[in-house]
């Protein structure tokens, strides 16, 4: 086991990976900017180093900083979190060029899942259900293109190859607007990330967004932790996540969930990582890959009882995976409400100090949170606060407990997102199960008009 681990991020992630560590016996060292020179985490490590100031670019994107602070305090792993550098190939080779362990898969398997055509000729290769779409990127020719489309049949959804967290794609639902949206996602596609490969999928009308969390080893075991819905989305941003999906027959999510760690086993995946699939009309389309612990995985722990970040810090330092399939067992349903420093329904962000701050507990409640009295939210970085989870026997008991911390949350100083949650934990709609990706938007245009 490692020694020490260097965390290479920031709020409440890097607290989380802070508490793994020390239960593991593990030494911490808190990189920070200097916006976040009095974060919880920041006092709480055995070591903390400043690597720049308050702009990401200077700071939890500055890799020759990053590497200088593991070398300075003889780090061995580096643990990347979400988000920021967490799924950046470059980075991670970086690292284990440097000599250091990549809390996570290897930079080649990173790459490999990273380019969204690449991802998908692999999982084909490997079983995985695809949504139709072009064989690879789409060419240069126009007629090429046009071609391709009407084999698919409108609407149709054109995605950058480097794309990711919902940017980089266009909807085209004739065939008059799709040459203009293929040119126009490139030039996008090349000024956010670098490349202008693009291509083209069946765009699906009415799906849910169900994930498959996955675990292996270096060793070629791999299992899988069961599925998400994260369906309650706004601009392709996850607003609330469960475990299990509510209305999904068990042998579905078996029989995807073992082609997951199939294919886990062919590409020599090592870490945790999660399969994005849309699902409709009882079939499931991989989307993407992320190679990176989720923003959500504490509702996997509810419902399985296995502590992810540990068992990424673990089977990273080479240890077997001591867990199989059949020892899985699914127990109950867990919630999470995303707690964002926003206006609840205009979503415009707000920083600033937090005068007051109480958080909910009693059976079945969790708080993942680097926020304290007096803490200020800095404007520089993601909107979330912390994460509200609740667990209980049954969605109906999860759904209860979530109503009742909810109502106990106290968030002073600034605006949060809570009453927003607490609109939709009363919906009839969520309560009932089962709503599509646009359900969110929708409802919260249909809000605006009454409103309007």
């Amino acid at each position: 086991m490692f020694e020490k681990v260097l965390i290479a991020n920031r709020g409440e992630i890097a607290l989380r990976i802070l508490r793994a560590c020390r239960e593991l016996g593990i030494k911490t060292v808190a990189v920070h900017s200097e916006a976040d020179t009095d974060a919880k985490y920041v006092r709480l490590a055995d070591e903390s180093v400043c690597i720049g100031p308050a702009a990401s670019s200077l700071s939890y994107l500055n890799v020759p900083a990053i590497i200088s602070a593991a070398e300075v305090t003889d780090s061995e792993a580096i643990h990347p979190g979400y988000g920021f550098l967490s799924e950046n190939a470059d980075f991670a080779e970086r690292v284990e060029q440097s000599g250091f362990v990549f809390i996570g898969p290897r930079s080649d398997t990173i790459r490999l899942m990273g380019d969204k055509v690449s991802a998908k000729d692999t999982m084909k290769a490997a079983g995985v259900p695809c949504v139709p779409g072009s064989e690879g990127a789409l060419p240069e020719d126009p007629k090429e293109i046009v071609k391709i489309a009407r084999a698919i049949a409108y609407p149709v959804i054109i995605k950058a190859a480097g794309g990711g967290g919902g940017r980089g794609m266009r909807v085209v639902h004739t065939e008059a607007a799709l040459l203009n949206a293929v040119a126009t996602t490139r030039a996008e596609a090349e000024a956010a990330f670098g490349n202008a490969t693009v291509y083209m999928e069946k765009f699906l009308e009415n799906p849910r967004h169900i994930e498959i969390q996955v675990l292996a080893d270096q060793h070629g075991n791999a299992i899988y932790l069961g599925e998400r819905d994260c369906s309650m989305q706004r601009r392709h941003q996850k607003v609330i996540e469960e475990a299990p999906a509510p209305g999904i027959e068990r042998k579905l999510i078996a029989k995807i969930g073992e082609r997951c760690a199939e294919a886990c086993r062919k590409i020599g995946y090592r870490g945790a990582g999660t399969f994005e699939f849309l699902f409709e009309n009882g079939e499931f389309y991989f989307i993407e890959m992320n190679t990176r612990l989720q923003v959500e995985h504490p509702v996997t722990e509810y419902i399985t009882g296995i502590d992810l970040v540990q068992a990424q810090i673990r089977v990273a330092a080479g240890e077997k995976l001591w867990l199989r399939q059949r020892n899985i067992e699914f127990r109950g349903h867990a919630i999470e409400c995303r707690i964002n420093a926003e206006d609840p329904f205009k979503f415009t962000p707000s920083p600033g100090r937090i005068t007051n701050w109480h958080t909910p507990g009693g059976p079945g409640v969790r708080v993942d949170s680097h926020v304290y009295n007096g803490y200020v939210v800095p404007p520089y970085y993601d909107s979330m606060i912390g994460k509200l989870i609740t667990y209980g026997d049954t969605r109906d008991q999860a759904i209860r407990r979530m109503r009742i911390a909810l109502s106990e949350m106290m968030v002073e100083g600034i605006k949060t997102n809570v009453p927003l949650h607490q609109t939709l934990m009363l919906d009839p709609r969520f309560n009932e199960g089962g709503t599509s990706i646009h359900y969110l938007e929708h409802k919260l245009a249909n809000r605006n008009e009454v409103k309007g």
